[in-house]
């Protein structure tokens, strides 16, 4: 069993006893060389405590405290400044994992240097016979593709596949990709920025993975429902328009962005038709930040170009998927569904 130090990085903000069932299940994995940095959201409800009452097996454990919820993605980077493992793993605090999850996980890293970011097959904590998330691949309209999403897990969900994106609930990462390609962009702040990381991934020449001979298990929706759905949507809306302008190639900022914006500006629309002017305002503040912040993003873009060595057409050979638009109109009124109970309860 490879001996490489991990470090396991988890974001908490008021996690209950979910975070104690997450402490809990690693405190049986079968790895023994790992490292713990807990980074606390500005907590009210005292979990981060948690760390110092649940028993763990490791060596060195770290709590960062914050006096205020920063998001996911500052949070996430400031656990990786502290990190010391040639493996970061970042896992959500609404997780449950196997014993041998992690064991398995590096010696698959270990196997393949090509590997940037590996992914368990991530299932419902709820309803263990159905996936969360198998992967998610780029569309020609710039939306994305989630893979097995609400999918009962079977034998298509059985092989290793390479994927366009992991998601940020469980992820193994190789320390060398992130010194080369950085972390999160922080002015994501939250959602979409484990997407354009792991398309950085892919542009400087490493892969990222699906790989089902390990599960993990996820309570779905545990955190986003104690948050504000609109801005939730918000900062979708706003991070996919800005890492389409960061990562896509100047001639798929022609094709791929420009249909995205139109959908985009489309969807709005159809929000101020049927009088939904708070989806409205969010879809349109989400351009309006990536006009008022265009010089930054081109600046951010400038410095992935120059990392590129691998081209968006042999990417997109296998990586992009052709558009359901039976698929992407359930996702859109599943989303308009949350927003208007959002809307009802404020």
């Amino acid at each position: 069993m490879s001996k490489s130090l991990v470090s396991v990085i988890i974001i908490n903000w008021n996690g209950g006893e979910v975070f104690k069932n997450c402490l809990q299940s690693l405190s049986k994995i079968d790895y023994q060389n790992w490292e713990l940095i807990v980074v606390d959201n500005g907590s009210s409800d005292d979990s981060q405590l948690l760390v110092t009452q649940v028993k763990l097996p490791y060596k060195r454990n770290q709590l960062i405290q914050n006096n205020l919820n920063l998001g996911f993605a500052l949070a996430n980077n400031q656990g990786a400044k502290k990190a010391q493992g040639k493996y970061l793993l970042l896992l959500n605090n609404d997780t449950m994992v196997e014993p041998n999850f992690l064991s398995k996980m590096v010696t698959k890293m270990e196997a393949d240097p090509s590997l940037g970011v590996l992914q368990p097959k991530i299932c419902l904590m709820d309803k263990p016979d159905y996936l969360d998330n198998a992967g998610s691949f780029l569309t020609k309209i710039g939306f994305w593709d989630h893979w097995g999403f609400l999918e009962k897990d079977g034998v298509a969900f059985s092989k290793e596949r390479e994927i366009f994106s992991a998601k940020g609930a469980c992820m193994l990462i190789r320390k060398e990709v992130i010194d080369k390609v950085g972390l999160f962009d922080e002015d994501f702040v939250s959602y979409f920025e484990e997407s354009d990381f792991c398309w950085r991934v892919w542009l400087a020449g490493y892969k990222v993975l699906f790989y089902p001979q390990v599960k993990i298990y996820h309570k779905v929706g545990f955190t986003i429902k104690r948050l504000d759905v609109f801005d939730i949507n918000y900062h979708y809306y706003k991070n996919r328009i800005c890492s389409l302008i960061q990562n896509l190639e100047t001639k798929n900022l022609l094709t791929v962005f420009t249909s995205h914006l139109f959908i985009s500006v489309g969807i709005a629309v159809v929000f101020l038709l049927r009088r939904n002017l708070n989806n409205f305002f969010m879809v349109f503040r989400a351009i309006l930040w990536n006009v008022f912040n265009l010089p930054k993003i081109l600046s951010k873009r400038s410095l992935v170009q120059k990392m590129r060595v691998v081209g968006d057409d042999e990417l997109f050979a296998w990586a992009m998927h052709g558009v359901d638009w039976r698929k992407h109109f359930g996702d859109f009124k599943r989303v308009e569904g949350d927003l208007k109970r959002n809307e009802k309860s404020n």
